[in-house]
């Protein structure tokens, strides 16, 4: 380890010094850059000045108490010293291992959130509402931004599809593991004997894709405009606002229609394109890369299911790492801290393991 935080500490020195130098000032884009890369290395190199100065008296300590030309208060002080010393060196050393683990390069990324109804009828699409509120609740409380993107209501009062954009500060760091199906245990309003249904529903959770990712071209899109549907409102039939969007190399189609204004449903539309597109060419990178990587918390494939709310008992449960939470009303409430930090704590501890 020590090797490489001598190649951290020299690394900080250049950066420091690159970022006096009034050609980069003068490079806004190579500023920002070594800007952040300085604020990311400070930490590091703050915990190794700490754990070097720290190493350098548990070694005068040590030299002391055994030293019998030194007076004897002297050496026991040093001997009752020693061990907290190695002790805290020992702390020291697992923080610092702990800031050498590679970060996620998209843990910063806004996202695109997608929730779809699965197995169950109109009883998923009344989950998917659930999940939409829980994570709504959640962005609140994380003092993130929240933006529509399209939807497809049920006729129960629930969705067929609903797809938000989400903004702020490590939205996709404290999200990237709830994409997979969610599974529901419930009875349900219409059910009259009282028997337990099962549903699911299925997240996806995108980093949103930035303009220099994916650049698409023109002459790949096919834009059509149509009539908005729904529940009714003053565009709804009367104006061509609807847009649907097909990308020709892909054959993905996506459309909004939520905007009375046809530029906003076309805009919305594109952002979620481009999150989709980037997200299949990372997953093909992924792909590639399968024999040189193994997966962290399950396998992120959409089809694997990863939590199951049941409410005849109260409970959540995580089936990647083993949790189960007895508090589903706050949990669904947006309350899902306690799972987040435990999810993220296992990607830690296994990216640790690798090292």
């Amino acid at each position: 380890m020590l090797p490489n935080l001598d190649e951290v500490a020299g690394r900080f020195r250049d950066v420091t010094r690159m970022l006096s130098d009034p050609t980069v000032i003068a490079d806004t884009a190579q500023f920002r850059k070594l800007a952040k890369e300085h604020a990311e290395l400070t930490p590091i190199v703050d915990a190794y000045a700490q754990y070097r100065k720290l190493e350098q008296e548990l070694q005068s300590q040590e030299q002391l108490a055994a030293d019998p030309a030194e007076d004897a208060d002297l050496r026991a002080l040093a001997g009752e010293e020693t061990p907290l010393l190695r002790k805290r060196l020992a702390e020291l050393q697992q923080e610092l291992q702990a800031l050498l683990v590679p970060k996620d390069p998209l843990d910063n990324s806004n996202i695109v959130l997608e929730i779809r109804a699965g197995a169950g009828g109109q009883e998923a699409a009344l989950f998917v509402a659930d999940l939409l509120r829980m994570y709504q609740r959640y962005a609140e409380r994380q003092g993130w931004r929240w933006e529509w993107l399209s939807s497809s209501p049920s006729e129960v009062g629930g969705f067929k599809e609903i797809i938000v954009g989400i903004e702020g500060n490590e939205v996709y760091k404290q999200l990237k593991f709830e994409g997979g199906v969610h599974r529901v245990q419930r009875v349900p309003q219409t059910e009259t004997q009282g028997r337990i249904h099962t549903s699911t529903a299925t997240v996806a959770v995108l980093p949103e894709a930035e303009d220099i990712e994916v650049n698409l071209n023109p002459g790949d899109l096919r834009i059509d405009v149509f009539r908005s549907s729904g529940p009714g409102g003053q565009s709804v039939n009367t104006t061509d606002s609807a847009v649907r969007i097909t990308h020709l190399p892909t054959g993905m189609v996506v459309q909004s229609q939520d905007e009375k204004s046809q530029h906003k449903n076309k805009a919305k539309a594109l952002k979620v394109l481009k999150a989709r597109i980037t997200d299949m060419l990372r997953e093909e990178q992924h792909k590639k890369q399968a024999d040189q990587r193994r997966s962290i918390v399950g396998t992120g494939d959409r089809s694997e299911r990863i939590r199951t709310y049941n409410f005849p008992q109260g409970r959540v449960s995580d089936h990647r790492i083993g949790l189960t939470l007895y508090r589903l009303e706050q949990f669904l409430a947006g309350e899902i801290d306690e799972m987040v930090e435990a999810l993220l704590t296992n990607e830690q501890a296994e990216k640790l393991k690798r090292l």
